[in-house]
């Protein structure tokens, strides 16, 4: 606002804050200026000083949520009258608490209408806090039956070693489309999802990674950048003594 004299600016800064359309903030540069959401002031109309300041914080956290601890350490309120603050908060649906997968007994708080971040729930793998061991393991049968399947095409083929070779291989679309074809999920799988079940795979010496330039656009693309991966048979099988535990190990 360059036509605007700065002593207007400033007062109309100053009226803008005193009505709480403003949002005043800091960084290395200096002080910085936000727009309220107008939504969310209708919220927290009639909610005192105290009130707004929890509540904005807990906004600032987005969907990583917010530790009751660190609301007291950035707001320097009680514990007992943040407790309160948290309470109203959720009565009135401005705030959710949510359980972390990191900690059974932590609660972190987010805004209400966010969807918790996969850090907190733990993602597809997790379920009301506990890991579904039995669903991951059905997915890295499938996803290695799925590559089995796809390097034995190859090999019927009756092409040469190499063409036989790069035919054995699938990207993580591929096998993400096949799983999610076969309907045994109940929740919605990501291809980031299938890509850690695959890297399981790799530890395990089930499968191997290439990975392949392509063009931008391309399916399965990220940072011009596609993930190839085939099963693999390991050539001489481990022996039983390989996979005994030594027994000094608590």
């Amino acid at each position: 606002m360059p036509h605007v004299e700065a002593q207007q600016r400033a007062m109309a800064i100053n009226r803008l804050l005193s009505v709480g359309q403003l949002d005043l903030l800091r960084n290395s540069n200096g002080l910085l200026y936000r727009l309220k959401d107008t939504q969310s002031a209708s919220k927290m109309k009639g909610s005192d000083n105290q009130e707004k300041l929890v509540y904005q914080i807990i906004e600032d956290a987005g969907n990583k949520g917010i530790w009751s601890r660190e609301i007291r350490y950035k707001s320097n309120l009680p514990l007992t009258e943040i407790n309160k603050i948290l309470k109203n908060l959720e009565s009135k649906k401005l705030i959710k608490a949510v359980k972390s997968v990191a900690a059974s007994k932590k609660k972190v708080y987010m805004l209400y209408n966010l969807q918790p971040d996969r850090s907190v729930t733990g993602g597809a793998w997790y379920s009301d806090q506990d890991f579904e061991s039995e669903f991951v393991e059905v997915l890295n049968q499938q996803c290695f039956k799925f590559l089995q399947s796809k390097a034995e095409v190859a090999r019927d083929s009756k092409q040469s070693p190499m063409v036989q070779r790069n035919s054995s291989f699938a990207t993580s679309y591929e096998v993400w489309k096949y799983i999610c074809e076969l309907g045994i999920s109940k929740v919605d799988l990501s291809m980031e999802d299938i890509e850690t079940i695959l890297n399981t795979l790799i530890y395990d010496g089930k499968v191997e990674m290439t990975i392949i330039v392509a063009k931008e656009g391309t399916v399965g693309c990220v940072d011009g950048q596609v993930k190839l991966y085939r099963g693999v048979n390991s050539i001489i099988q481990p022996t039983g003594l390989v996979k005994t535990p030594c027994g000094l190990c608590p």
